[in-house]
């Protein structure tokens, strides 16, 4: 395979047409994983992302990291993701959430069989190796440090013209491109959307105390503080945190010094993991939601955060999108085998049915959530810490929000089980 990481050439060849199964616009987490995911059943994807790999894969941590729910984990490894990140994140075996430092909580253990609920990584190592496995990829043509300028769609196919001058044809086209897709607005695809009045404070820090595998959820009224375990490193215990504030908090607290802002963090945890040191680069940026009105076009679909986009407070954000890519790869290889046109336009309903009511089920719950411990007084704090009890001596329902925290929920794709289409 020949890659344009650099602009795509080797030195006795320039920019080149190309053809494709399919051409996925944006490279991140959800299109690089796609791309991937089809390769490995043998359909052929040209991906086109503006992004420069020398700064997205720049040595050191950048503060952010995703937790792999235990079935989007299960599809890494059997596009042979897993392997590569072997060792490298941290286990989930234990969920707390609590209102506040209150008195109640809601503990979600799994049965030791049952295996861990996810994995955090940091996001940079999840990119390192998926751009390595795409570069190597027979089926990828990775295109990086270019753009489609003009994408046209046909009865007869899709032809995308790029910004060097080339131009790439597909059956389908397919927009990965995030929140604010370019090629979703072109399409005149509606969403609903609305802002919440919160930021999202993103990054890591070292603290004395063992997480020992335990992700926190610590609701305020201003919004949840999360915990999520990391893998330890030369300097000792860490954790990232995903802290959601009022919006007009949070430039003041990306203002602090290192110090202010642990003294603030340590306020929040009430100090159950000790003294915090060491933290990383911390990052901002506001929360909001927003829903397409439908996930397919003509020869178009949508996928990830251009299809849908949800409030961290369940750390489901790209699960789902993760979720959007097991789904559609079964649709697509099953309609290759069949000899079906891939832009063929019940074979997209297809995966519009599948993948409508999961995501807005989720986007529904996470707004609901929000809303509902958003809610100040005592009266409303006690009502929470009454229904956070009474969730966690109720095993069925316990057992429920766990299988919605791994992903297993609804008619499962096969990667997701781990298996290949």
């Amino acid at each position: 395979m020949e890659n344009s990481a650099n602009q795509g050439s080797s030195p006795d060849r320039g920019p080149r047409d190309a053809s494709s199964d399919v051409i996925i616009l944006g490279g991140g987490l959800v299109g690089a994983t796609l791309a991937l995911a089809l390769g490995a059943h043998g359909l052929t994807a040209t991906v086109i992302d503006p992004a420069d790999p020398a700064v997205t894969l720049a040595p050191g941590f950048d503060g952010r990291a995703s937790a792999i729910a235990s079935a989007s984990g299960r599809m890494l490894d059997a596009i042979g993701i897993g392997a590569t990140l072997a060792g490298q994140g941290c286990a989930i075996r234990h969920i707390r959430v609590s209102d506040g430092l209150k008195p109640g909580k809601l503990d979600f253990i799994p049965d030791a069989d049952d295996g861990a609920l996810g994995t955090m990584y940091e996001n940079k190592l999840i990119r390192r190796a998926l751009f390595d496995a795409a570069t190597a990829a027979a089926g990828v043509d990775l295109r990086m440090k270019t753009r489609a300028v003009s994408t046209e769609r046909t009865a007869t196919g899709v032809v995308a013209t790029l910004d060097d001058g080339t131009t790439v044809r597909a059956p389908l086209l397919i927009a990965a491109e995030g929140r604010n897709s370019p090629t979703r607005a072109a399409a005149g695809i509606r969403i609903a959307q609305w802002r919440y009045d919160h930021s999202a404070i993103v990054g890591a820090f070292h603290h004395e105390r063992s997480h020992e595998d335990v992700a926190y959820e610590i609701f305020y009224p201003a919004g949840p503080f999360a915990l999520l375990p990391l893998p330890d490193d030369a300097i000792g215990h860490r954790s990232a945190i995903v802290w959601s504030v009022a919006a007009e908090h949070g430039p003041g607290l990306m203002k602090l010094s290192n110090r202010g802002f642990l003294a603030e963090a340590e306020a929040r945890m009430g100090g159950f993991l000790g003294r915090l040191s060491a933290p990383s680069p911390r990052g901002a940026y506001p929360l909001g939601f927003h829903h397409a009105a439908t996930i397919v076009a003509d020869r178009l679909v949508l996928v990830g955060d251009a299809a849908h986009g949800i409030h961290p407070i369940a750390g489901q954000g790209l699960n789902l999108g993760l979720r959007d890519v097991a789904a559609l790869t079964e649709v697509l290889v099953e309609g290759k085998r069949l000899g079906l046109d891939l832009g063929d336009a019940q074979l997209l309903a297809r995966y519009g049915r599948w993948r409508g009511l999961d995501t807005l089920a989720v986007a529904g719950a996470t707004d609901i959530l929000t809303r509902l411990f958003g809610i100040r007084g005592e009266t409303a704090s006690a009502i929470r810490r009454f229904g956070i009890s009474a969730v966690d001596s109720i095993r069925p329902l316990k057992n429920r929000f766990m299988a919605e925290a791994r992903g297993e929920t609804g008619q499962l794709p096969k990667l997701l089980q781990g298996l290949t289409v």
